[in-house]
C-alpha cells in the first residue's frame, strides 16, 4: 500500500512538471529536441570550417552529438534535480508527498526526455550519415546509464547543499561554465599530451562521454576508461545526499 501511495504521488508530480515545464512556451517538448539540434549544428558548422575531419570517425555531426548528448543528459538531470525541493514545495504540505517522491519525479520525467531526445537526434544523424555505422548498443546503453547515475547521484547531493548554503548554488554554477569544455565534447581525451591526460581523466564525464563514443564508434575503448570510477562517485554522493536530506529535509523545507 505504501508504495503505492508513494508510486501515485511521483506520478502526481511527473505530471505536475510536464505541464510547468513544457506546458507553458508554444511548442513544448519541441523546443527539447529543438536545442540540442541547434547545438550540434552550430558545434558542426564551426569545426567542418575549420578541420578535415572529427577526431575519431568522419562524420561531424555524429561525434559533436556523441559528446554534446550525453553532457546534456548529465546537466540537466544534476539542474533540475537540485532544485527540485525549491520547485516541489508547495505539494509538500500535503502528508503523502515526500521530498523522495520530489527526487523521484524530476529524475524519471527529465531521463525520459533526454533519452527521447537522444534517440531522435541520434537517430536522425544516423539516417542522414553517408557512412555506414555499426552500433554497439550495450557499450551506448551504458554510457547513457553512468550519465544518469552521475548526474542523479551529483543532483541529489546539491539537492541538499543548495538550500542548507545558498552560496554553493552559485559556486556551482561558476564551476561548471568550463565543464562542457573540459569533458572531451570537443575533442578526444586519450588525444591529450602527458602530464594533462592524468587531470582530464580524473573528470568523471570525460568516462561518461567516452563510453558513450565507444558505442557509436565499434573499437574505440581508451586504456584510461573506467565506468567503474563514474559508479563509485555517483553512488557516494548518492549516498550522501540522501543520507542529509532523510536528516534535514524538513527543516529544509521549512527555511524555503
Amino acid at each position: 500500500m505504501t508504495a503505492i501511495i508513494a508510486g501515485r504521488a511521483t506520478l502526481a508530480l511527473i505530471l505536475r512538471e510536464m505541464s510547468t515545464s513544457y506546458g507553458r512556451t508554444p511548442g513544448g517538448y519541441l523546443w527539447a529536441v529543438a536545442e540540442p539540434v541547434a547545438a550540434v549544428a552550430l558545434l558542426t558548422v564551426v569545426f567542418a570550417l575549420a578541420f578535415d575531419h572529427p577526431p575519431i570517425g568522419r562524420d561531424f555531426a555524429l561525434f559533436y552529438a556523441s559528446g554534446y548528448l550525453a553532457f546534456a543528459l548529465y546537466s540537466d538531470l544534476v539542474q533540475k534535480i537540485g532544485v527540485a525541493l525549491r520547485f516541489s514545495r508547495p505539494l509538500m504540505a500535503y502528508p503523502r508527498v515526500s521530498w523522495w517522491d520530489a527526487l523521484m519525479a524530476r529524475f524519471l520525467l527529465n531521463s525520459l526526455t533526454n533519452l527521447l531526445v537522444i534517440g531522435l537526434v541520434l537517430g536522425a544523424i544516423i539516417a542522414l550519415s553517408q557512412t555506414p555505422l555499426r552500433l554497439e548498443t550495450r557499450a551506448l546503453a551504458a554510457g547513457l546509464g553512468l550519465a544518469m547515475a552521475l548526474g542523479a547521484g551529483l543532483g541529489c547531493l546539491n539537492a541538499y547543499l543548495f538550500e542548507a548554503f545558498p552560496v554553493v548554488e552559485r559556486a556551482w554554477a561558476i564551476l561548471n561554465r568550463p565543464l562542457f569544455i573540459l569533458s572531451g565534447v570537443l575533442f578526444l581525451p586519450d588525444a591529450v599530451p602527458r602530464p594533462y591526460d592524468s587531470w582530464i581523466w580524473a573528470n568523471p564525464l570525460v568516462h561518461v562521454i567516452a563510453q558513450v563514443r565507444a558505442g557509436l564508434y565499434p573499437g574505440y575503448a581508451p586504456d584510461a576508461l573506467s565506468p567503474l570510477f563514474v559508479l563509485a562517485i555517483a553512488g557516494l554522493t548518492l549516498l550522501t545526499g540522501l543520507l542529509l536530506l532523510r536528516c534535514h529535509a524538513r527543516a529544509l523545507l521549512d527555511r524555503i
